[in-house]
């Protein structure tokens, strides 16, 4: 197939930024543009073009040729599972669950990125996502005054990091336990500022940080 003909425009595929998503996906992998390439039967100058144009539109045989060279799905790769909350296919033939050890835990938390964290309100537990670090060995994470995942200053809270993998039933989950407080040191905001990577997606003014540091951290895998 040319090159041409692969960025055909296919008709009924969700709408979304596939060329974000195929860097991100390869990435993770920790894969080239050239072993992509070689693994979907495509040109290296056609992967990265896909990479570098946000608009292009590969044909349905080429979106099933990357999506099994990135182990992932053409829904994944297209957006289209964008509003669809993961782990809805069928469990494996014979999964094993495994329990990870601190240094595992510690690795995969130390990825940063979006966690969940629950926090006790007077109508019972609250869940939310938040961006959240890893600096020295506490979570942090910036939020509103009054906001939901400010009422987490002074209170033993839960937080919890997972990744799933639909196309082969298999994922991972780290739980932390810790106390969280607000960090009222300017001295210290300044260096959390410096060394944090992940910067809250909601926007608006969010300046209050806020440092959980843990007492227990458990996690879980499952894998086929």
């Amino acid at each position: 197939m040319t090159e041409h003909a692969q960025a055909n425009v296919t008709q009924g595929l969700p709408s979304g930024d596939l060329g974000r998503r195929l860097a991100a996906r390869r990435v993770r992998l920790g894969l080239t543009a050239e072993e992509i390439a070689a693994r979907a039967g495509v040109a290296p100058s056609y992967v990265r073009h896909l990479e570098q144009h946000p608009g292009a539109a590969p044909g349905r045989g080429t979106l099933l040729s990357l999506a099994a060279a990135l182990r992932t799905t053409v829904s994944a790769l297209t957006g289209g599972d964008a509003d669809v909350p993961p782990g809805r296919e069928q469990a494996a033939r014979s999964p094993e669950l495994t329990e990870l050890s601190v240094a595992e835990c510690a690795k995969l938390l130390s990825t940063h990125g979006v966690g969940r964290l629950a926090v006790p309100t007077e109508l019972g537990p609250v869940i939310v996502p938040v961006n959240y670090s890893v600096v020295d060995d506490a979570i942090v994470f910036r939020t509103a005054r009054g906001a939901t995942p400010s009422l987490a200053s002074g209170c033993v809270v839960a937080f919890e990091v997972d990744r799933v993998d639909d196309t082969f039933s298999q994922g991972w989950s780290v739980v932390t336990r810790g106390f969280a407080r607000t960090v009222t040191d300017p001295d210290e905001e300044h260096r959390l500022a410096k060394r944090a990577y992940s910067a809250p997606w909601s926007g608006g003014r969010r300046d209050m940080w806020v440092r959980i540091e843990p007492y227990a951290v458990t996690g879980r895998r499952i894998v086929t």
